[in-house]
């Protein structure tokens, strides 16, 4: 029997409340880092926080990176949440260079220090967000976990020094604005999801983003 959803524990993230927030929405998760019950889920999640290198070695560490590598090879929904998503990068710049998981091609660097207007920059971004499409990225916001809402009509949780810079512009589904600066707030390529902000902080909106993945 599979499992509707795996959250991955890997000793770094905040899994607890990921799980709580799934039971919100009717779901029952299964907390793992067993590679058998990975690879017979219908769908996971990789919820992260703290620093890229350092939770990028924890998977490794685990195995658990090519576990999710083999995962993502069969199609089925993988989304990752915050580090979750920046690890499914190519690098990380967050305390040296370091090696992500390579998902997405591109590099996981600072949130400016200053705004727009040249004033100094609060980092980390601690605060509620708007979620926009991404330029080019109005049909995709539809069909996505963003569907049950309008762009820039809804906001979401966020707490990061560091941001995704895909090479791809096309696989920036969401941004928010910080400072006047346009930052990712969601990825998307292939089966593979991530928000940057953290639905299972961010109240209703959050739920719905859960449902909608949920139901992919």
């Amino acid at each position: 029997m599979t499992t509707k959803v795996a959250v991955i524990d890997y000793g770094i993230g905040n899994v607890f409340s990921v799980c709580n927030a799934l039971r919100k929405i009717g779901e029952e998760p299964l907390l793992t880092d067993k590679a058998a019950e990975i690879e017979s889920a219908d769908r996971i999640i990789l919820p992260g926080v703290g620093a890229f290198g350092k939770a990028v070695d924890a998977l490794k560490s685990r195995g658990l990176d090519e576990v999710l590598k083999r995962y993502r090879e069969t199609g089925r929904p993988f989304m990752g949440i915050c580090v979750g998503l920046q690890m499914a990068l190519a690098r990380g710049t967050e305390f040296g260079d370091f090696d992500g998981l390579g998902y997405i091609d591109g590099d996981v660097v600072r949130i400016p220090g200053d705004a727009d207007d040249g004033s100094p920059l609060c980092v980390p971004h601690i605060s509620w967000g708007p979620l926009y499409a991404a330029s080019g990225a109005e049909e995709r916001w539809r069909e996505s976990i963003f569907g049950d809402f309008l762009s820039g009509g809804a906001s979401a949780y966020f707490v990061h020094s560091f941001h995704c810079v895909p090479k791809d512009a096309s696989t920036i589904l969401a941004e928010t604005e910080y400072g006047g600066h346009r930052l990712t707030a969601a990825v998307q390529a292939d089966n593979f999801v991530g928000t940057q902000f953290h639905p299972e902080r961010s109240g209703e909106i959050g739920q719905r983003v859960l449902r909608r993945f949920m139901a992919i």
